[in-house]
């Protein structure tokens, strides 16, 4: 197992992208996201789901 498979979430549900508007509003700061309104759960702005993925990576 390479160090990138070990800090990677394969198997992790990703929420639907959406084809066009309405959509979802980010959790952390309320922007649109990529993902439909009607899309129940945690919702990120690209922004916010970088910041929270830098946040969260693999150290050491």
């Amino acid at each position: 197992m390479s160090d990138e498979d070990y800090c990677t979430i394969i198997d992790a549900a990703q929420p639907p992208v959406a084809d066009g508007p309405p959509y979802a509003e980010c959790v952390l700061c309320r922007k649109p996201t990529e993902y439909p309104e009607s899309y129940k759960g945690i919702t990120l702005c690209p922004r916010c789901e970088w910041q929270e993925a830098q946040r969260t990576a693999c150290s050491g």
